[in-house]
């Protein structure tokens, strides 16, 4: 996971500049240089300056400290920087991070001792701060200067002076060495990291701060730099500062030692055995968010692999603070929180814990979120939530299936997630979790019966099906949910109940035409309309057909009755059929000679009615069949109209489903309303119908 972006380093040169210089000096505004090219002008006097005054003369000193901190000032405006850069104050500014040559006989402190080189060391900060400039400086020789101002805090002459120096240091190897792995490798060559360790204990508050700032900045993605920190036994003194009252010692200290742990597992071992669980622990609730986002981090990182860690972290207290962070209103707070929860999340007593203290109400919400990071860490931490049996129920019945059924996941680790997650469930939805889930449905108010209802129409086995749905009374919970006035309850309820149709269905309902009960006599596509051996005759729209009582007979109860019966078609030679068009009827005796047709949709509805007079089932199927690939959004209504006027239960069935299933687009039709509470009924019949089939 990436680290969270850090503060601007421009910003906190420049702030704790100004929080030190506001009564004593007046900071000229490089906006009021009227052109480029009097900006320019101004610069290279103050570059001219510091070329010509490196000496101990008491005028030379105090004109050099004053061009070293018009200099700082100008490079707080970044616009400014390159041109600062081009009027060749690097190295001019390098010098004088040294201290220069006594005079003759002198004895004693110089005039504005430290204060030259402080001023330079943060010029160069600010010029740092641009990544095109780093390398300039280090070639300038600035390191090696930079690492002798550091060992001025072992001076007798322990003034604000010196810390003054030793801390721009700190602050300029910073920023030297911030995203630059060649130049954090040149700075411990150059031997900086023993005094910055050592500077850690330093009596000045500003001084750890930058020591650890820098410490930090080194300790980034440089395993040698990592491991020469933890070898001068920085480890002790960090965790102290872990523990310190002043929020920017430990935001600087557990930054370092995030650093120092990221892909160190030796590291993260030697961290946890100098005792810095429980200080990070109690970073959680710290008032600085920073150092709240860093310590979630760093638990995240503690407890990745390591059972025994994740168990200690949630004992000492993590996960009350982690949960609280996640309505923070800091994205990246609760980004790391829930980065840190997922982590915990991985044990089981943890997941408990975790959804015990509250932690999956303010997860579900996190799903919504327009970050990324952020989404997936939310869904990451729900999916090791619901590993655990005891926490199914819970998610579910604060509506946290259809959270994850409905939300709208940015990338595709999170989608695969919340479907591992919605997989998981539909895994844990029997034995127990089963039977609290159907306790909790006959109990609780009906938000949360429906709530149940619509996620074990998803999740639940063929086996349970009946039990749920018929005998503890879910199905009536998703028809009300179908009727209500909410047009979103409508909406769920159409969803979960076409889910629990194509569940309960092994083939669609019109998919294929049912076996006859007796066997059916074919003669074959060549007695089609044949005279030979005919012995009735039909008379359509004034044509002959010739037929064959024989398979007549076997065919359907209709003509059973027509020839065995008392009807005067008995013994007619010929039979006149008024009501049936010749195409249709011919295409209908195909079927009666052959078994088999293949029904257009041009004709379906004229055969179905002909096959529903003549009770053609097999045909009527096939005509329903038809039918249904050609319902829509505008003619389902006409469709079920259709069905129930020739008693066309598979197509009845599929009008049933297609309006289940295209919900969505069918509430928007004035007559919709009317249409579903017109077929609630039939709606009730066929899921009684097929909840009702034994499963295999």
């Amino acid at each position: 996971m990436d680290r969270p972006t850090r503060k601007s380093l421009k910003r906190k040169l420049e702030q704790d500049f100004e929080h030190e210089n506001q009564s004593r000096h007046k900071i000229p505004a490089t906006d009021g240089f009227e052109t480029h090219q009097k900006l320019t002008s101004s610069i290279q006097s103050l570059v001219d300056i510091l070329n010509s005054t490196f000496s101990s003369l008491e005028a030379d000193r105090a004109a050099a400290k004053r061009a070293t901190n018009a200099l700082s000032q100008i490079a707080k405006n970044e616009e400014a920087v390159d041109t600062i850069v081009d009027c060749g104050a690097v190295p001019a500014l390098v010098l004088h991070l040294q201290t220069p040559p006594p005079l003759r006989g002198e004895n004693g402190p110089k005039l504005h001792e430290h204060e030259v080189e402080k001023g330079s060391a943060y010029a160069l900060g600010l010029l740092a701060v641009k990544p095109e400039h780093q390398q300039l400086i280090v070639d300038a020789g600035a390191l090696t200067h930079l690492v002798e101002l550091l060992k001025r805090h072992k001076s007798a002459d322990n003034s604000r002076a010196v810390n003054g120096v030793v801390k721009r240091a700190a602050d300029a190897i910073t920023n030297l060495a911030h995203e630059n792995s060649g130049i954090k490798t040149r700075v411990r060559i150059e031997g900086a990291i023993p005094f910055l360790v050592e500077l850690l204990e330093h009596a000045d508050n500003k001084v750890q701060r930058a020591a650890a700032g820098a410490l930090r900045t080194l300790a980034f993605k440089n395993d040698e730099n990592k491991n020469l920190i933890v070898e001068c036994n920085a480890l002790p003194t960090l965790v102290i500062m872990l523990r310190s009252e002043d929020t920017a010692i430990h935001y600087e200290a557990v930054g370092v030692i995030g650093n120092l742990v990221h892909s160190s597992p030796h590291i993260k071992k030697a961290v946890l055995l100098a005792g810095a669980l429980q200080p990070v622990i109690g970073l959680l609730s710290s008032s600085c968010s920073e150092s709240q986002r860093e310590a979630a981090l760093l638990l995240g990182q503690f407890s990745a692999a390591d059972s025994d860690c994740k168990v200690h972290i949630v004992q000492r207290g993590a996960v009350k603070p982690l949960i609280d962070m996640l309505e923070s209103s800091d994205v990246q707070l609760k980004e790391m929180s829930a980065f840190a929860l997922g982590r915990l999340a991985q044990e089981t007593h943890n997941q408990a814990g975790i959804a015990h203290n509250g932690g999956i109400v303010p997860l579900l919400r996190l799903l919504d979120s327009k970050s990324g990071p952020l989404q997936h860490n939310a869904a990451f931490t729900l999916y090791g939530l619901v590993d655990n049996e005891d926490n199914v129920a819970d998610l579910i019945k604060v509506g946290g299936f259809q959270k994850l059924q409905d939300g709208e996941f940015i990338v595709q680790q999170t989608k695969d997630c919340v479907a591992k997650t919605m997989k998981r469930l539909e895994e844990k939805i029997h034995g127990r979790v089963l039977n609290h889930l159907l306790y909790l449905m006959r109990v609780s108010e009906r938000n949360v019966q429906r709530r149940i209802a619509l996620a074990l129409a998803h999740l639940c086995t063929p086996n349970d099906r009946k039990v749920i749905f018929l005998h503890k009374n879910g199905l009536d919970l998703l028809l009300g949910l179908l009727e209500s006035g909410s047009l979103k309850q409508q909406r769920e309820g159409s969803v979960a109940l076409y889910k629990l149709a194509t569940k309960a269905t092994l083939v669609s309902p019109v998919d294929s035409a049912p076996l006859s009960p007796t066997p059916l006599v074919y003669l074959g596509e060549q007695y089609v309309n044949n005279p030979t051996l005919s012995d009735v005759t039909f008379l359509v729209e004034g044509k002959r057909f010739y037929a064959h009582r024989i398979c007549l007979l076997a065919s359907s109860d209709a003509f059973r009755a027509m020839f065995d019966g008392g009807y005067r078609e008995r013994n007619a030679k010929d039979v006149e059929i008024p009501n049936i068009r010749w195409d249709v009827f011919e295409l209908m005796m195909r079927f009666i000679y052959t078994g088999s047709v293949e029904v257009n949709i041009n004709i379906a509805q004229d055969l179905l009615r002909a096959a529903d007079q003549y009770l053609l089932d097999g045909l009527k199927r096939l005509c329903e069949c038809t039918i249904a690939q050609d319902i829509s959004v505008e003619n389902v209504s006409l469709m079920y109209e259709l069905s129930e006027g020739f008693n066309a239960m598979s197509l009845r069935e599929a009008c049933i489903l297609f309006i289940l299933e295209q919900f969505d687009k069918l509430c928007t039709k004035p007559w919709s309303s009317s249409l579903i509470q017109r077929i609630m009924p039939e709606i009730r019949n066929y899921f009684e119908k097929a909840l009702s089939k034994p499963t295999n």
